[in-house]
C-alpha cells in the first residue's frame, strides 16, 4: 500500500521524489519505494524528511508513534513531574543554566521567576565562558502578552511584569554570545533548555503559569518530545525580530509605562 501522506506532502512542497532524495542524501529509488511500498526510513532519514518537508514525522509515518520503543524512549525522556512551578527546586532552574555549555535557550512572556531564583548576570558568565544564548521575552506591546493577561484575569499587570523583566536582563543584552528578541506569540510552555535538559511550564487558560505543571526533561536516543519543545522553540524564535539592543529595551518599557 503506498504512502499518500508523504506523496501529498512532497508534492504540497513542489519537491519530486528525486529532489528530495538530494536534499536528505539518499538514493532516488530509496525514496520511490517509501511511497510505492510504504517503507518506513531509518530515524535520521525520517527526521530529516519531516523537516525538509516542515510536517511533524508521525504526520507521514504514523507507526512511528506506536513503536514500542518510541513509547519507551518517551517515557525515559520524563525525568520529574511538578504540579506546580513552585514546587520546582529552585537548585534545579539554577543547574540548568549554571551547566550549560553549548547552548540555553529560554522562553517566556516575563519570566520573573528566573531573575528571582537565578542572579541574570550568571547567565552573562556562561555567554561569557562560550555558551550560546538565546532569550525570547514577549513583546509588552503586543496582542499575546494583552491577551494572555485577560487570560490570567491581570490584564494589563502582565505587560507591567514583562516590562519589569526587560529592566532585569538590560545588563546582558549586548554581551557576547547573547541575544534577546521580544515575540508576538501565543505562549504554550514557557522553556528554559541548557543542553540536554529542559524544563517545560505548561501553560492553562485562566491559570498562571505559577499555578501551571512542570515537566523536567532528559534528551535520550530515539526521544521525541525533548526534540519537539526544542523545535517549538526553534520556530518562535524564527518569527520574532531581532536582535534588541539596550536602546530597544528602554523603547518597550517606556511604551508600557506611557500606556498606564
Amino acid at each position: 500500500m503506498a504512502n499518500e501522506r508523504l506523496r501529498d506532502a512532497l508534492r504540497q512542497a513542489g519537491l519530486t521524489p528525486t529532489r528530495c532524495a538530494e536534499l536528505i542524501g539518499v538514493d532516488p529509488k530509496t525514496v520511490e519505494r517509501w511511497i510505492s511500498l510504504d517503507r518506513l526510513p531509518h530515524r535520521t532519514h525520517r527526521a530529516a524528511t519531516a523537516e525538509l518537508l516542515r510536517v511533524d514525522e508521525t504526520d507521514l509515518w504514523p507507526a512511528v508513534a506506536l513503536d514500542p520503543r518510541t513509547v519507551s524512549a518517551g517515557r525515559a525522556e520524563l525525568a520529574e513531574f511538578y504540579p506546580t512551578r513552585a514546587a520546582v527546586p529552585p537548585d534545579l532552574w539554577r543547574s540548568v543554566i549554571d551547566e550549560a555549555q553549548d547552548g540555553l535557550d529560554i522562553l517566556v512572556y516575563a519570566g520573573l521567576f528566573l531573575p528571582e531564583v537565578h542572579d541574570v548576570a550568571r547567565i552573562g558568565r556562561r555567554a561569557r565562558a562560550g555558551c550560546r544564548v538565546r532569550i525570547l521575552l514577549g513583546d509588552p506591546s503586543g496582542t499575546a502578552v494583552r491577551q494572555r493577561g485577560e487570560e490570567e484575569g491581570f490584564g494589563i499587570g502582565l505587560a507591567h511584569r514583562v516590562a519589569l523583566s526587560l529592566r532585569y536582563f538590560q545588563p546582558i543584552v549586548e554581551t557576547s554570545n547573547i541575544e534577546i528578541r521580544l515575540h508576538n506569540t501565543t505562549l504554550y510552555a514557557s522553556i528554559v533548555r541548557g543542553d540536554d535538559t529542559l524544563l517545560a511550564n505548561i501553560h492553562m487558560y485562566g491559570y498562571t503559569a505559577g499555578q501551571n505543571p512542570v515537566l523536567h526533561l532528559q534528551r535520550v536516543p530515539e526521544g521525541r518530545v525533548f526534540d519537539q519543545y526544542l523545535g517549538s522553540f526553534d520556530k518562535v524564535w524564527s518569527v520574532a525580530p531581532g536582535p534588541v539592543s539596550t536602546a530597544d529595551l528602554d523603547e518597550a518599557i517606556a511604551q508600557v509605562v506611557k500606556g498606564g
